[in-house]
């Protein structure tokens, strides 16, 4: 019974110096959340639809996690991924010419002007977000603006597509 005695308060002891008794972390988000994330788009030019459907855009922070530096990706629609540059204030796009591409290093992409809007969207299923609206040229296609415009993805079924 002694060995039992001795072999618990050792355990209590070991158990009690393992607790963490410091604050809890401070979890922060990226400096480009508000502008990050997953988009349903059209493309379009000159203001008409191209017939495309909707397509997934994804926006995300670099790794530098900046306020300047955006990733811009239509998963391989044209294809384009580019780090785009951005003013998180006004929530644009600035306009910067021959992007490399990550996708194809022949296809050179220029950001022409983007711009996000904070609640400016209504869903197909009538839930209010968030707008986007970039316009891009491609150096294999060039002469010819496309733009992609959309709204942020809610998660919800009757928004998918």
């Amino acid at each position: 019974m002694k060995k039992y005695t001795k072999y618990s308060i050792i355990f209590l002891l070991f158990g009690l110096m393992s607790c963490d008794l410091g604050n809890e972390p401070e979890i922060e988000g990226t400096k480009l959340q508000a502008m990050a994330g997953e988009w349903w788009i059209n493309v379009l030019t000159d203001g008409e639809d191209i017939g495309a459907g909707f397509n997934l855009l994804t926006t995300s922070n670099t790794a530098a996690n900046n306020e300047t530096d955006l990733i811009f990706d239509d998963h391989e629609l044209w294809p384009a991924k580019v780090v785009a540059k951005v003013s998180l204030p006004g929530l644009t796009f600035a306009a910067a010419p021959g992007l490399s591409n990550a996708y194809d290093p022949d296809i050179k992409v220029s950001v022409i002007e983007g711009k996000i809007l904070k609640g400016a969207a209504t869903t197909p299923g009538g839930n209010k977000t968030d707008s986007i609206y970039v316009k891009l040229e491609f150096s294999d296609d060039p002469g010819v603006q496309y733009e992609y415009a959309g709204y942020r993805r809610t998660g919800f079924l009757e928004d998918e597509h």
